[in-house]
């Protein structure tokens, strides 16, 4: 069977690279949530239609796209409207399990794919992922990445970053916790160690499950 990752993290704090490297070190298979999640309310699509009718014609850009910036700083901070907007947009579950289920049934047995997602845990995606993988960094080297990557103002990243999951409620779920507080060749040296014990386990059968069942479990009073 090949092995699915689940990987999370805060905005800004290196998830992404940590993914970008498994492809090109390890020849992994890689989809982010947020792609998916755009390409549910592209033009022409149900989804569009739907967040359009629910944040108004703001929204839409001059090449007819969503805009992603004025959209975010409709919902970003606001739970209410980032229930609109996953509501708007469609079944974003269905759509990850079909690509997770594809990969099972594509990929030969030594494969390896990661599905990347800011909610992998809250919603319950890691429950399709062999290990789930958070990524942490402090927010004096957050914000900076933040406001570069982005073009966002001071304020604007720290009102996106107020708003993200503190990395401590999610690290009872997860298998392996990074801080990307130092060098990349740091960071990536990291993950190489831990890619080493995570196939090494897999090979030999001895894989366990990921913690995240655990702690559903232990968070629905199901012990």
């Amino acid at each position: 069977m090949p092995l699915i990752l689940g990987v999370t993290g805060a905005i800004a704090a290196g998830k992404s690279h940590l993914c970008r490297y498994l492809v090109e070190r390890y020849g992994a298979v890689h989809i982010d949530a947020d792609q998916v999640a755009h390409a549910m309310y592209a033009p022409g699509t149900i989804g569009f239609e739907r967040v359009v009718a629910e944040f108004g014609s703001g929204v839409v850009g001059q090449d007819g796209t969503i805009d992603r910036a004025a959209l975010g700083r409709i919902v970003f901070g606001q739970p209410e409207r980032m229930r609109a907007l996953a509501t708007a947009m469609g079944d974003m579950r269905a759509e990850l399990r079909g690509i997770v289920d594809g990969w099972r049934a594509s990929l030969p047995a030594d494969g390896i794919a990661v599905l990347e997602a800011i909610y992998l845990i809250e919603e319950g995606y890691a429950e399709w992922c062999d290990a789930t993988w958070l990524v942490a960094a402090d927010e004096t080297l957050a914000l900076p990445r933040l406001m570069e990557r982005n073009g966002l103002t001071e304020v604007e990243a720290r009102v996106r970053l107020d708003a993200a999951t503190p990395w401590q409620d999610r690290a009872p779920a997860c298998d392996r916790l990074f801080f990307n507080d130092g060098t990349t060749t740091a960071f990536e040296a990291e993950i190489d160690e831990a890619m080493e014990e995570l196939l090494g386990l897999a090979r030999a059968g001895t894989l366990p499950p990921s913690r995240w069942h655990a702690w559903r479990a232990e968070t629905r009073g199901e012990r």
